[in-house]
């Protein structure tokens, strides 16, 4: 594999895969390349195995996108939100890409947007276009009428979405990523439990979270049956855009009912199962290593140490 397509999967995987997004709790995080990009009170930290088998790390400060109005009003704080993670997550896979892959495989700023770029029209086709051509193919074969045509366009999104991460889970490089995540989770689990962070004590936690981003994303897939339907039938040209132009809308609706799933644990937790089940899609068992790339990661993000670029062991302002 060459070396954009090896950063073209990660970043089509990440681009589905939204950071941990409460803000109501401390922490929260994310898989990248070789390493972890974890959130804190106030900054990010990013922790990023070297070539050399060292760890790098870097820090930056944080303040919420959805901190002042009218960015914390219901709906439109989650846009926010994910608008945020997306715009983190961007910078700091191209840091990790940067590191883990060595100075001699660098990739230049424009060779990694238009990767980004290739990689939502990719995700648009996918998870927009696909599901609309297959209903419209059900309209046409089974006879069905405008409710059923919303409930098959949302039943074929939620199995490409399935199948798709079920597939690129098979990929070597991907399943990396996914070993990173469920570290992510682990290190998380154990901070909230207020454990020692140290990779033994880690490793004996769940790698499933209830606030993970990948559990954000199945309740994408069932808003939008909904939302969706409120832009009726028409041209398959009309249903494609209309998807595009409401897709904050189900983002945002998203956001709240996760929110609230989050304040009315019992309930939530019921409503959320499915969600959670998929995250054994999405993670892996770490080893020992990752969970050590996690934990460097939370540790600068939660603590108090001013920020700074350390490289094995050496620090420059950063």
């Amino acid at each position: 594999m060459n070396l954009l397509s090896s950063v073209f999967s990660r970043l089509f995987f990440l681009i589905l895969s939204p950071a941990l997004l409460s803000r109501e709790v401390p922490v929260g995080g994310q898989a990248v390349i070789e390493g972890v990009l974890m959130r804190g009170p106030s900054k990010w930290a990013l922790a990023v195995r070297s070539p050399e088998g060292g760890i790098w790390s870097k820090c930056w400060g944080s303040r919420p996108w959805n901190s002042s109005r009218p960015w914390n009003l219901p709906v439109i704080r989650g846009v926010a939100t994910m608008a945020e993670m997306l715009v983190t997550g961007f910078r700091a896979i191209s840091l990790s890409a940067q590191v883990s892959l060595g100075e001699d495989e660098k990739i230049t700023p424009m060779e990694l947007v238009a990767t980004f770029a290739v990689a939502i029209v990719g995700v648009v086709g996918l998870f927009i276009i696909l599901p609309v051509w297959i209903s419209d193919l059900g309209v046409k074969w089974l006879d069905l009428g405008s409710a059923g045509s919303h409930i098959l366009e949302g039943i074929a999104r939620a199995a490409v979405f399935i199948g798709y991460i079920a597939l690129i889970g098979l990929w070597k490089d991907i399943a990396r990523v996914f070993g990173y995540h469920g570290a992510e989770h682990k290190t998380i689990n154990a901070w909230e439990s207020e454990a020692t962070l140290d990779p033994s004590t880690v490793s004996q936690y769940s790698r499933i979270h209830a606030r993970c981003g990948t559990s954000f994303l199945l309740v994408v897939v069932a808003v939008s049956v909904v939302v969706f339907a409120a832009a009726g039938q028409g041209s398959i040209l009309w249903r494609i855009s209309s998807r595009i132009v409401l897709l904050p809308l189900v983002i945002g609706i998203s956001y709240e009912i996760i929110k609230w799933c989050a304040g009315n644990r019992k309930l939530g937790s019921l409503l959320m199962a499915p969600a959670l089940w998929l995250q054994y899609l999405t993670t892996r068992e770490p080893d020992q290593g990752q969970i050590e790339i996690a934990i460097s990661a939370l540790n600068l993000a939660a603590g108090d140490e001013p920020c700074a670029e350390s490289i094995d062991g050496g620090e420059k302002n950063g």
